[in-house]
């Protein structure tokens, strides 16, 4: 495939920026791919493993001469690294992100982004609870959401571009308005890892009065939420912060749910129960309809790693 960018800088080295370098390198997207991590450690593991062509100790040496710059970093760290990179910014060059919150990198990104240059907001809804270097795999993104929240007044071109490069890495792309990307995601991603963290936490105060029994005998849905809340501690730390409003809202509405739940539970009432849960139960098929998740009945427990990636 002939290449859609010259040079891609990626600023930060994990789960997502090291999937799109795969990607980008087996589909030749790229005809150079550079990176910049904090930790001198996984600088020198990103380049032993051919993650990158060339790694860089500052973020600002990294995006020179970039075509397309990816700012890979936690949600708290986006205004610190695009002050760096801005006076380094080349024009007609695009920067992006992958960040799960878009209002607030917007309001930390934009301001540093120089005339000249393209600022895109990006989201891929694709991940794993692995994270650094080595976690990365091509096919994370096939089939997977990559939402885009453009500035009034983007360049059509430069947005084109950008969705063009996801999409040869097998992501579907849709664009979406920041303040609604937020709400949304506040219901199908950030407050479902709140909840989860939650119950491990509950299930980590119990297994001392149970003598680690829970964890010894969990069943499906809470190896669900450990997985779940086996995620970068630091990414989901700057994710409520940053997603405060949003997050409170869904927050407030699912425990008014469950209230009523809980009374169903304590009056007996079966009727509402039943219900409750063949309405809920939809949901998981519609998921599974627009090829978001698999039937299996395992859920590919049973799979090998390898097979995992294999399948996307």
């Amino acid at each position: 495939m002939t290449p859609i960018y010259d040079r891609v800088a990626l600023i930060g080295l994990g789960l997502i920026a090291g999937s799109m370098a795969i990607a980008m390198r087996e589909q030749g997207l790229a005809r150079e791919i550079v990176g910049h991590a904090r930790s001198a450690e996984t600088r020198q593991v990103a380049l032993e493993i051919g993650l990158v062509d060339r790694v860089f100790e500052t973020a600002a040496e990294a995006v020179a001469d970039a075509d397309l710059i990816v700012l890979a970093v936690p949600v708290g760290a986006m205004a610190a690294v695009a002050e760096e990179i801005a006076p380094h910014l080349k024009p007609g060059a695009t920067v992006t992100d992958v960040g799960s919150v878009k209002q607030a990198v917007v309001s930390a990104v934009a301001p540093h982004i120089p005339e000249g240059v393209h600022f895109i907001p990006g989201h891929p809804l694709a991940g794993t609870e692995h994270s650094g270097p080595r976690s990365g795999f091509a096919t994370l993104f096939r089939n997977r959401w990559w939402l885009f929240a453009p500035l009034p007044g983007a360049d059509e071109v430069a947005i084109r571009r950008l969705e063009g490069l996801v999409e040869a890495m097998g992501a579907k792309t849709e664009r979406m308005d920041a303040a609604h990307h937020d709400l949304v995601l506040a219901v199908t991603s950030h407050t479902p890892h709140l909840i989860a963290y939650t119950m491990v936490g509950v299930a980590d105060h119990l297994k001392r009065v149970t003598e680690s029994e829970v964890v010894q005998y969990s069943a499906a849905g809470f190896r669900d939420f450990t997985r779940i809340a086996a995620s970068d501690p630091t990414m989901w730390r700057d994710v409520f912060l940053q997603n405060k409003d949003a997050v409170l809202d869904i927050l407030g509405r699912f425990t008014e749910e469950l209230f009523v739940l809980q009374r169903a539970i304590r009056m007996g009432d079966g009727d509402h129960l039943f219900d409750y849960f063949t309405r809920t139960r939809a949901i998981r098929r519609g998921i599974i309809e627009a090829g978001q998740d698999t039937s299996a009945p395992d859920f590919g427990r049973s799979q090998t790693p390898a097979e995992q990636k294999a399948e996307g």
